[in-house]
């Protein structure tokens, strides 16, 4: 059995056209047989031989077909079924028309050719064989007077050498067919095998290289000579937030990238051979401003030559943050060894001038002038203290304690707190959101605390005519995203890059260490911080803490 399920498929099929060739064949035959008998004497058709042939073939016919549905996974017991009953039609009509000198016996050909092409090389050998045996025994059995003659009988001499010479034309001529046939069928059969091998191959490569761009997170479009969009990936379709359909077919101009001339100042300058540098650019993407870092490469076809560009582009707005990032902790850094060196060096000196302005001012008068001023500097050397006390907050970090919380719960209390605080005023109002309403922490509770309060007093701040406080807080994968979220003034770009730098209050009286705090106490807990505000459309903090944080390294001073 063929053990080709393609194969098995292909010969089903053949076998079904095989079955409608042979209906056609012998009602070619039989029509124009009964159309001389129904125009002769009579005008009536004789019913002899030849009509028992047809209406057999057609019967049979029925039953190959009852065979496809009965057997449809034995194909090739299904063709020798059909084979054998070709060769017994094609003896009829060999006996019926001309016996030893008859035309038909070429028909046996035919089904020895068509078994070695649809099966194998043994197939035509056993046809070539079955049909030898079938027309030497009819012959013989003509040539004996076994089997009836249709036609008028030869003469003795003639039937003593045309029959032997029959017989070997016939033998030579089956098994000629038979080997010929299979080995040109053994040809085709390879050559299609190593077609379909190499179309499975280049389809599969084909997928290959479309996953390979299309998983790619770079975006990647192609144009042709005339500046036209060819392709893009996915990473495109989503840098960009166009459809794909609006820019396939467009001018390339439609990317946002570059404009049309100076794609064709670079694409001449590949066509010199100079390389493509990398450019920097930026795109509006909604209401949103994205940095995009792209260049320009030729694509070439097959003989080398440039059939036009590939663009490659990247979203630069992750790495930007990150480089924000690295400045904001070198920062951080020179600053921390600032504020630790002034403390110590204004440290005592202050808390000097402290004492003996408090001693001057318990000897003067109390409406004496100069007890005033004694009252001012003891009142600024108050806030001096606090604000070197706050630098070496920030300088030196007390060491993390590890535990686990309640991190919604904590949240909701401190929101409750600042509620009811002098801080807040009847036009501040309150939101708060927690999904789901309890969650789990691993850190420093009193740190994340202190992370609240110095964010939502500088909300309240931004909000000095009333506004609304939004604290939300998200349970996402392995961590946990809280947003703090006020309708208060804003900030503007160049504010929001200094806003966790030391010593940057955007407020009257601050000592800007604040927003420098929450940005270490982040980053000890593993986590990020984000910044989204526009002046005049408020600020959206968004802090993510990781559930399982980094362990805790005690903070060393300078």
């Amino acid at each position: 059995m063929n053990p080709n399920p393609s194969g098995a498929s292909r010969l089903g099929r053949s076998l079904r056209w095989l079955i409608a060739i042979r209906l056609v064949v012998i009602t070619s035959v039989v029509l124009p047989y009964l159309l001389v008998q129904l125009t002769g004497p009579d005008s009536l058709p004789t019913f002899d031989l030849l009509y028992l042939l047809a209406g057999l073939t057609y019967l049979v016919s029925l039953g190959y077909i009852a065979l496809l549905f009965l057997l449809p996974r034995r194909p090739e017991v299904q063709a020798y079924v059909q084979f054998a009953g070709d060769l017994l039609l094609v003896t009829g009509l060999v006996a019926f028309f001309g016996g030893i000198g008859s035309p038909f016996s070429l028909f046996y050909l035919v089904v020895i050719m068509v078994a070695s092409v649809l099966v194998r090389r043994r197939a035509g050998v056993i046809v070539a064989t079955a049909a030898y045996l079938l027309y030497a025994g009819l012959m013989l059995g003509l040539a004996r007077g076994v089997v009836p003659a249709t036609g008028p009988p030869l003469p003795s001499t003639e039937v003593a050498w045309r029959l032997p010479y029959n017989l070997a034309v016939h033998l030579f001529g089956f098994y000629a067919v038979a080997f010929l046939t299979a080995v040109l069928a053994e040809s085709v059969r390879r050559a299609e095998a190593e077609l379909e091998l190499q179309r499975d191959s280049l389809a599969n490569l084909e997928v290959f290289h479309r996953d390979v761009v299309q998983s790619i997170s770079t975006g990647l479009a192609t144009t042709d000579l005339e500046g036209s969009v060819t392709s893009v990936n996915r990473a495109a379709v989503e840098i960009l937030g166009v459809a794909e359909s609006d820019l396939v077919g467009q001018p390339v101009e439609r990317l946002a990238l570059l404009s049309r001339p100076e794609w064709s100042d670079l694409l001449a300058a590949i066509r010199e051979g100079r390389r493509s540098s990398r450019t920097e650019t930026e795109i509006r993407r909604g209401a949103e401003v994205v940095p995009i870092g792209f260049s320009l490469s030729p694509l070439t076809d097959a003989a080398g030559v440039v059939a036009g560009t590939i663009l490659v582009f990247q979203d630069l707005t992750q790495w930007r943050r990150l480089q924000d990032e690295l400045r904001v902790k070198d920062r951080m850094a020179a600053a921390g060894e600032l504020a630790a060196g002034i403390a110590h060096e204004v440290g005592n000196p202050l808390a000097a001038i402290s004492g003996s302005v408090q001693l001057l001012s318990s000897a003067l008068p109390a409406t004496d002038s100069q007890r005033k001023l004694l009252d001012i500097i003891l009142k600024e050397s108050h806030r001096l203290d606090r604000t070197i006390k706050g630098f070496l907050r920030f300088a030196r970090p007390k060491e993390r304690s590890n535990i686990r919380f309640d991190v919604a719960r904590l949240l909701a209390e401190n929101l409750e707190l600042l509620r009811n605080s002098e801080e807040a005023t009847g036009r501040h109002t309150f939101e708060a959101e927690f999904d789901p309403p309890s969650a789990i922490l691993l850190g420093d509770s009193d740190q994340i605390s202190q992370i609240f309060w110095n964010l939502a007093r500088n909300a309240l701040r931004a909000m000095p005519d009333g506004g609304t406080l939004r604290l939300s807080g998200r349970l996402a994968a392995d961590t946990y995203r809280i947003g703090f979220h006020d309708t208060g003034r804003g900030m503007s770009e160049e504010q929001r890059a200094r806003l966790f730098q030391p010593f940057q209050s955007m407020f009257d009286g601050g000592t800007g260490i604040g927003m420098a705090i929450v940005y270490r106490i982040v980053q000890e807990h593993g986590g990020r911080v984000g910044v989204e505000s526009r002046p005049g459309q408020g600020t959206h903090i968004t802090i993510e803490l990781p559930l399982e944080p980094i362990p805790a390294v005690a903070a060393t001073g300078a």
